[in-house]
């Protein structure tokens, strides 16, 4: 018995089954951190994002430490912040490269980490912002 439209059901469903399985192009690595020039006054724009938890004043903790000084510093070692065991214990020193590494995916970077941020996937965004922080001094 012939059923109508179940020949060309099998035939659509042959040419699905044996179509070439094209795999998405994995995306493009970001530039390397030394390749990129800081704008400190875009990178100003992008702190934006990081006011809700940390503020650039010396010794002044909220939900993050306090952002003073961080180019150049160890990580885990602001006064008066509680900081994870992941952090304190990472061996990390926050060179711009560091930086630029960790803030485009903090947990992926440093798993363990309070930082609850999902990160900064533009690298431009990224050498701005790591340009602004470098004026905490």
């Amino acid at each position: 018995m012939k059923v109508p439209g179940l020949a060309s059901l099998a035939a659509l469903a042959t040419l699905f089954l044996s179509a070439p399985v094209f795999a998405q192009a994995a995306p493009a690595a970001a530039p390397p951190f030394a390749s990129l020039k800081g704008n400190a006054a875009a990178g100003e724009k992008v702190f934006a994002q990081c006011k809700a938890c940390h503020v650039k004043d010396k010794g002044v903790n909220r939900v993050g430490p306090s952002l003073f000084g961080v180019v150049g510093r160890k990580a885990g070692t602001v006064p008066g912040y509680t900081y994870s065991a992941a952090n304190k214990n990472s061996g990390v020193t926050w060179t711009p490269a560091t930086l630029y590494s960790y803030l485009e995916n903090p947990r992926k970077f440093m798993p363990g980490t309070k930082m609850a941020f999902a990160g900064i996937k533009n690298p431009q965004q990224r050498a701005d912002l790591i340009a602004y922080l470098s004026t905490f001094k």
